[in-house]
């Protein structure tokens, strides 16, 4: 089934977003566009017997890493990798106007 410019703009006012002339032809376009990709996709040898996965990463395995404590720097460590502090401020060039 290829979609119609009517249906496009049935499905637009459903949506209450009409489309422009211009609008219409680009959505038929991206459409012809999918559309012969669907058939490529569909001409690849034994496609129906491949089972749809549910998200990409399946076979994907994570482990998280042991939580360590470690000592914090301290306030005049930090500030000393500072060009240009204020108190316990950095001071940062102004970005903007």
């Amino acid at each position: 089934m290829k979609f119609t410019r009517e249906m496009v703009d049935d499905y637009a006012d459903k949506l209450l977003i009409g489309l422009t002339e211009e609008e219409n032809k680009q959505v038929l376009d991206e459409f012809e566009i999918i559309d012969k990709n669907i058939d490529i996709i569909n001409k690849i040898p034994n496609i129906e017997n491949v089972e749809p996965m549910s998200w990409c990463l399946d076979d994907f395995v994570f482990e998280l890493r042991e939580d360590v404590k470690e000592e914090s720097l301290t306030h005049d460590e930090i500030l000393s990798n500072c060009d240009d502090y204020i108190g316990d401020e950095v001071r940062v060039p102004k970005v903007v106007g």
